[in-house]
């Protein structure tokens, strides 16, 4: 029932809208050749924004004279889709399509039910890519690096940091996911997708090496625990190494059985403003499960001064990367808000504690590796 009402009431918007752009003394039925005067924007009032251009999937007005008749609207070489109630004498609301042309020839085209037509310039704007993240932000020389954003249409490119081009990519149909051949010899840096309608640049780093806080590599001398976690030379049963050494917590972890698998070393890594402005931040780290992560909790001390488990950020079931490396990405804000004093610039660094402790059982085999804080968006 709540659906039906939606849509009665939007009908009824649209057609109020349609009404609103049609003159005071419109009749049905008009004599004449049809005519296109101007294309404007949806909103009534706004009378001056008139277009040259609109953008995938905008709704535009066509304001003219003997448009009644219109049956199909064309963009380029795509064809729109229609409502009969949005179409008038004066007036017709239409989506611009969401699908890309082959053939750009700028021309928006009306066929009437005589089958006569109407050209009129006028141009879509497509969209340029963008890009929110990765699968994993640490791939390997040769391995498939999983892209998701918008607007990926082909032909692409991807750029990885050092100007070396990505091999082979390929875009899902949804036009959302991008894969790519990770090349020889990439450091860390931003990535590029490139389309023939512009490039964007990612708010990510590939192989993010600033601020790097936890790696395993080496494990620190002042260090309280979590040097027997430590994987240093891959066997053919281990994830692989991405960046060096890692941590591997393969154990029966019971009820409210304090396990530790990293605490101490205090780090200055993590920057002073990630302190003072959290929320521009976010906390980064990849993450493998070779055992899915159903039961129990982690507790993450993240930028404290002093050591302090009672006020930690709760990481919690469930996630499976099915044995895949992942990169998990936690807003700073959370894990600052669990503080109860103000959060302050420590000279001297801060600990970081990581801590299995839950009221379940858990068959862990978990991997860990590159704990960051980094910044959420890269200023041009």
């Amino acid at each position: 029932m709540r659906k039906i009402y939606k849509s009665i009431h939007f009908l009824f918007i649209a057609i109020a809208i349609l009404g609103a752009f049609a003159s005071c003394n419109n009749e049905d039925v008009k004599s004449g050749a049809p005519v296109i005067s101007y294309i404007r924007i949806t909103k009534p009032a706004a009378s001056d924004s008139l277009l040259a251009a609109a953008g995938q999937g905008q709704m535009i007005a066509i304001i003219g004279n003997n448009l009644q008749d219109t049956r199909q609207i064309w963009f380029n070489d795509q064809q729109a889709s229609l409502t009969p109630t949005y179409i008038s004498n004066k007036s017709i609301l239409v989506n611009v399509p969401s699908h890309i042309p082959m053939t750009v020839d700028n021309k928006l085209k009306l066929i009437f039910a005589n089958g006569d037509s109407l050209l009129y310039n006028f141009s879509v704007t497509v969209n340029k890519p963008t890009i929110t993240s990765m699968d994993c932000e640490y791939v390997l020389d040769g391995g498939i690096a999983t892209i998701h954003g918008n607007y990926f249409y082909l032909p692409i490119s991807v750029t990885f940091p050092g100007g070396i081009a990505g091999i082979n990519p390929s875009v899902d149909a949804t036009n959302q996911i991008l894969t790519v051949t990770v090349p020889q010899g990439v450091s860390p840096g931003q990535i590029t997708v490139t389309t023939n309608f512009g490039e964007t640049k990612s708010d990510f780093w590939f192989r993010d090496n600033r601020n790097l806080f936890v790696t395993w590599d080496p494990f620190p001398a002042d260090a309280w625990s979590g040097s027997q976690y430590v994987v240093t030379n891959p066997g053919p049963t281990d994830p692989p190494a991405i960046n060096g050494n890692y941590c591997r917590v393969k154990q029966s972890i019971g009820v409210w059985a304090w396990t530790d698998f990293y605490d101490g070393d205090m780090t200055t890594a993590i920057p002073d403003a990630a302190i003072l402005n959290p929320a521009s931040y976010n906390l980064k780290f990849e993450l493998c499960t070779t055992k899915p992560y159903n039961n129990n909790n982690i507790l993450f001390g993240i930028g404290k001064p002093t050591f302090d488990n009672q006020h930690c950020y709760k990481f919690s079931p469930p996630i499976d990367t099915k044995g895949q490396w992942q990169t998990i990405v936690i807003p700073f804000e959370d894990i600052m808000n669990t503080s109860v004093t103000p959060n302050v610039v420590s000279p001297t660094g801060y600990i970081t504690s990581l801590i299995y402790l839950g009221g379940t059982a858990l068959d862990c085999d978990m991997s860990y590796d590159n704990f960051r804080v980094v910044p959420k968006i890269i200023k041009p």
